[in-house]
């Protein structure tokens, strides 16, 4: 760890302050949500989309660079991404059937990587999000994600990925707007370089817990102690090896260590929390079908997916998704993530543009 203490970005510590009064802080949600025209044309905002473009600009450079193929996203399907910690999916009458709109655009990405090797989805998501977490500064009903995948890779080599993109969109964005960055956020752009350092689940439990946070061992990182974690850091970590059931069943198991799934985060530092989650992806066909039992769900509405692994087996892959509106939150150093998005829908709070 870089510091004894936490450090946490002043928007940070802001937000904290300003959630702590919650019938306070849902009026002047309410109010920035309904008015979110008006907020869109202050100068301070149009720096925000503005640097927000250079951000997806400079992921693309990267990306495309590195040999990935953009492709286009899904936004309906049978199915969609089951592991979303409390959200509900939203779904639609699609001619007599029930279909999903895309909580993640996760299955779709194996099935692009078994056509063209090394993919790239910029993804719009919807997931409705139970109502406290407007709470957290980091949920947003709809949002949009970088999904990544890479056919015959591991998730050491999607962390080594991971860490250059993000090293490299915010070496581009301090290029191009420093400056400004400086003037109207007072904002200073630290120059990261990899590799990351890399924790163990189990390494942080241990951490936090020691700093008075008590998560308990078998489960993902509450966000007080992943927040807390982050602001020990000056540069962004990664925290790998998850326990099983913490994550979705395409989460691969490592078959030396039940349950340990082969996945990650990337934290951002300063206390801002998550910028990145990855993993292998589970390949096996029953033990997928297992995993999806286990969840509680039909492994039959499925089926295509369930097909597509028997058919191109063994579909080996590994990726990782990171939110562009936290992305952006972390770039200019904002209060949270309604502030990098225009038109921006929260839990519970409607109507809205």
């Amino acid at each position: 760890m870089d510091y004894l203490e936490p450090r946490f970005h002043p928007a940070v510590v802001e937000f904290e302050k300003l959630v702590a009064d919650r019938e306070g802080y849902r009026r002047v949600l309410e109010e920035w949500l309904r008015y979110s025209w008006r907020w869109a044309r202050v100068d301070r905002y149009r720096l925000v989309f503005k640097i927000q473009a250079a951000a997806l600009r400079a992921i693309r450079e990267f990306l495309d660079r590195q040999g990935f193929t953009e492709v286009l996203p899904p936004i309906i399907g049978p199915v969609t991404d089951p592991g979303i910690r409390g959200a509900r999916q939203a779904s639609i009458d699609f001619y007599g059937r029930e279909y999903k709109v895309m909580s993640s655009a996760i299955l779709y990405k194996q099935y692009m990587a078994a056509s063209l090797g090394k993919i790239y989805f910029i993804s719009p998501n919807v997931r409705l999000e139970p109502p406290d977490s407007i709470y957290t500064g980091r949920h947003l009903v709809e949002f949009v994600q970088v999904d990544v995948e890479m056919l015959g890779a591991d998730y050491h080599r999607a962390m080594e990925v991971a860490e250059g993109l993000v090293a490299y969109v915010v070496k581009a964005v301090g290029e191009e707007y420093g400056k400004k960055l400086e003037e109207v956020f007072g904002r200073s752009l630290p120059s990261f370089k990899p590799p990351f350092r890399r924790y163990s689940h189990g390494e942080v439990v241990k951490i936090v817990n020691s700093l008075g946070c008590r998560n308990p061992p078998d489960a993902e990182l509450e966000w007080g102690c992943e927040r807390l974690f982050s602001a020990l850091h000056s540069q962004p970590v990664f925290i790998y090896d998850y326990p099983k059931g913490s994550r979705g069943f395409y989460d691969r198991e490592d078959p030396a260590r039940p349950g340990v799934l082969r996945d990650f985060d990337m934290l951002y530092p300063e206390g801002f929390g998550e910028a990145v989650s990855g993993a292998e992806r589970e390949f096996e066909p029953e033990r997928v079908a297992a995993r999806i039992r286990e969840g509680g769900e039909d492994p039959a509405r499925y089926q295509w997916y369930l097909e597509m692994l028997r058919e191109l087996y063994p579909l080996q892959t590994a990726g990782f998704g990171i939110g562009v509106e936290r992305l952006t939150r972390y770039l200019c150093g904002l209060r949270a993530v309604w502030e990098a998005r225009p038109y921006p829908k929260l839990a519970g709070i409607a109507p809205t543009p």
